[in-house]
């Protein structure tokens, strides 16, 4: 199948191989995201860094690719959202400005800081969830009171703005929130996260990244077909497994992106 599509895609450049890499970076690092609520970036902006695709090209790529993440994480646990609709309203409201604000000013902000924030930010998430045992393993219905609530829509508009200006991590970051704030268990969270952040932040995202430099129409076939293909794989799975799964998986990745993130930072601050 993949002969097939690299031959449809007729370009001389892309070969069987490059075609095969890509597929398999994709679908692997998106079957693990559907798995811990985000980190998709960890491997697929790198690999696509390396085969040659300009900083903002490839995010532009990855994020669009994300949205197919999303649907085939929302399809296997489109369940999961019926109660929460008006949380998703909130979040796509409030956080959709911030994504569009971050869009806009990547271009002017030094990389190595928005690394190095993220990135402490991330390993300090995996330890919180690693020395809390019982965080995101029950779900409940946490009665919010208007300070609460507030806080809680600033933390999405300025979480927002990293997504629009960096790859990793702020999917992770929307879980623990809502986690904390709603007292979800990962699954349910993590379903909110990919229906809000993976379809409707990372597409208006890569929208506005476009403007920046245009997307290689080959690469980013594969990446929705192995996004697509790994997130519906990855939320089988957690479904399957349950939410002591996904809490590994989700500290796994929280310190695999953040220390990822770090590297990138102290490499820019040398540069």
């Amino acid at each position: 199948m993949l002969y097939l599509l690299t031959k449809f895609l007729g370009s001389s450049h892309h070969s069987l191989f490059k075609s095969i890499y890509i597929f398999l970076i994709s679908f692997f690092s998106n079957s693990f995201s559907a798995i811990s609520g985000g980190g998709a970036g960890l491997l697929q902006l790198p690999a696509l860094i390396l085969s040659g695709v300009p900083y903002y090209q490839s995010l532009a790529s990855h994020k669009f690719a994300t949205v197919a993440l999303g649907i085939g994480s929302s399809l296997r646990n489109y369940k999961s959202l019926g109660n929460d609709i008006s949380i998703a309203r909130q979040i796509l409201i409030f956080g959709l400005p911030g994504v569009i604000l971050g869009s806009f000013i990547v271009e002017y902000i030094s990389e190595k800081y928005l690394y190095l924030i993220l990135g402490i930010i991330s390993i300090l998430l995996a330890f919180y969830s690693f020395f809390k045992p019982d965080l995101g393993l029950s779900s409940g219905n946490n009665k919010l009171y208007k300070v609460h609530k507030i806080r809680f829509l600033i933390f999405i508009f300025l979480i927002g703005i990293l997504n629009g200006s960096i790859s990793s991590g702020t999917g992770l970051l929307v879980t623990i929130l809502l986690i904390k704030t709603f007292e979800m268990d990962f699954l349910r969270a993590i379903s909110l996260t990919f229906f809000t952040v993976g379809i409707f932040w990372n597409f208006i995202g890569a929208v506005f990244l476009t403007k920046i430099g245009s997307v290689p129409s080959n690469i980013l076939i594969l990446l929705i077909i192995g996004s697509f293909s790994g997130g519906y794989f990855g939320a089988h799975l957690s479904k399957l497994n349950g939410n002591i799964l996904i809490k590994k998986t989700f500290t796994i990745v929280c310190i695999s992106v953040g220390t990822s993130l770090l590297i990138k930072s102290i490499k820019n601050f040398f540069n």
